[in-house]
């Protein structure tokens, strides 16, 4: 068992690399990447030259190039010792064309060209764009950069590199005055004032303040050791990772008495625990110097509400039970019945279900909960218990009439099979056939389905999530696609796939835990 559920992960992994790298090809190279601007607003306010530069600079935000204007050259000059600054200024100011450049400027537009020429770049000049005669219009100063269309190999393989995370000591430069790099345990988590008993890690050089630290919030201990990235969004939850965008709760701040690092007690929404290093940022006003005690200075706010994972996995979960305790005793009570008034009225159902789209049964089932009073869209700020009620039942209805459909089947076929036939013969009960036998036999295939179903619990559904407004999984794939926001989709991508595998993988285990008869090795017995 423990050969195949490690083969089946290895195989499994190879699908998702190929997934993303599919997902990678259709984002970056036939999307048309001019579309990333047509909800940006910042776009329609630059003009000329800085307009053509802006693009570059968000497409190399958004992954699908490496783009190095002239002035970024000539600052590693000056790193590197080869120029002064007086030097880099001279021959940074370029003339309005190629002609008007200085002797000194000329040189190194020169040197720029052949170094990025000859490591495959293309580089673009933009002359100045004047009006009312020699006066430079706005944004029309002359621009000069090189780009470069990333690889799709090369960005896969930057991306699954980067997925996880090791926080260390040496994150903080070396050049920064941290004072002494290293961890440090105490019993007394001073983000709590330093007199509650909480045993916390804490560190210095590395990019979190707390590595390890207990609190009241599921899942009670957590830690920042490990950290998953999925890649940066850009739009939706602009700098925020891919993955923080799924966890963090969401709605209205929640305020309580904080004890800063100085001493300062406040009421406040800022969450200690997720305070990370920002060089410089302790100086940077009399607000920050007056709370934190180091550069450890950017924290998240606490919030009440769930996050989109919480939100998608509260309506999933109780959607996949109900369409279980629901679903599986109908489909029991049809095969009991068939062919009577009960079983017909249950395969009308299934029909219904099945073959109306599903986009017209939940805006009917929307129709009915709005005419009734039932809440039709969720509202983060005050929740209710009665908002969660038409997404469930739009989620659980479809489930509930695939497993009346093949809950059924699998109880005709055990209850035609020979082996009942024998037991019947052989005397036993018609209650032993159908507890012992019929009933364990067809739950066999049920079974599989059920690990993949509460996992998929927390992808939420693109269509009820939206329809109802539930701040989900599936409302953040169909805004990431609305706003073309690449980090997002294969993010979210990568997440579902492997989810997907696990939960193949978790039903095959379940399988061979319902009937020790099913054995996954390739050796004969």
């Amino acid at each position: 068992m423990t050969s195949y559920v490690l083969k089946r992960l290895v195989h499994g992994l190879a699908s998702v690399i190929v997934v993303i790298v599919i997902v990678m090809l259709l984002v970056y190279g036939l999307m048309n990447r001019q579309q990333i601007f047509t909800q940006d607003q910042q776009f329609s306010k630059v003009k000329a030259n800085d307009r053509t530069v802006y693009m570059y600079q968000r497409w190399e935000e958004y992954g699908y190039l490496d783009y190095v204007p002239y002035g970024d050259y000539l600052d590693e000059l000056v790193k590197k010792g080869e120029i002064d600054s007086e030097t880099r200024n001279t021959v940074g100011a370029l003339g309005r064309t190629a002609d008007s450049d200085e002797a000194g400027v000329a040189e190194y537009v020169q040197k720029f060209t052949e170094t990025y020429e000859s490591k495959g770049y293309t580089v673009q000049r933009l002359k100045a764009i004047t009006s009312g005669g020699r006066k430079i219009a706005e944004g029309g100063r002359p621009q000069l950069f090189a780009y470069r269309d990333k690889p799709l190999l090369g960005r896969a393989l930057s991306f699954f590199l980067s997925v996880f995370k090791v926080d260390n000591i040496h994150y903080v430069p070396e050049e920064n005055d941290i004072g002494e790099r290293g961890l440090t345990f105490t019993w007394n988590d001073p983000a709590k004032g330093g007199d509650t008993f909480a045993p916390v890690i804490m560190g210095n050089g590395t990019q979190h303040k707390y590595l390890l630290y207990f609190d009241g919030k599921f899942p009670y201990i957590h830690q920042n050791f490990l950290s998953i990235q999925l890649g940066k969004s850009y739009s939706v939850n602009k700098g925020i990772d891919v993955f923080q965008s799924m966890t963090q709760p969401q709605g209205s701040l929640v305020y309580s008495t904080i004890t800063y690092p100085t001493g300062l007690v406040e009421n406040s929404a800022d969450d200690l625990h997720t305070a990370t290093y920002s060089a410089g940022s302790r100086a940077s006003g009399d607000f920050v110097a007056a709370r934190f005690a180091d550069d450890y200075t950017i924290t998240t706010s606490a919030k009440h509400s769930f996050s989109k994972m919480g939100f998608s996995f509260s309506v999933g979960i109780f959607a996949t039970v109900g369409a279980y305790l629901l679903g599986l005793p109908l489909g029991i009570a049809m095969s009991l019945n068939k062919d009577g008034w009960f079983d017909k009225l249950g395969t009308i159902y299934v029909i219904f279900i099945t073959s109306v789209p599903s986009l017209a049964y939940i805006f009917i089932f929307r129709a009915i909960g709005g005419a009734t009073g039932v809440p039709t869209e969720f509202t983060i700020d005050t929740p209710t218990i009665a908002m969660y009620i038409l997404p469930i039942v739009s989620l659980m209805l479809p489930s509930v009439g695939n497993l009346m459909k093949w809950m059924r089947r699998y109880m005709i076929d055990q209850m035609n099979s020979d082996y009942v036939k024998f037991a019947r013969a052989g005397g036993l009960s018609e209650r032993e056939i159908f507890f012992k036998h019929i009933m364990k036999n067809a739950a066999i295939p049920i079974a599989h389905g059920i690990p993949g179903s509460l996992l998929f619990s927390m992808t939420g559904s693109l269509i009820t999530e939206r329809v109802y407004r539930v701040p989900g999984m599936g409302d953040l794939m169909i805004t990431a696609i609305q706003q073309y926001d690449n980090g997002v989709i294969i993010g979210v991508t990568l997440f579902f796939a492997l989810l997907s595998i696990i939960a193949a993988v978790a039903g095959d285990v379940t399988m061979a835990v319902v009937d020790p008869r099913i054995n996954f090795t390739n050796s004969a017995r």
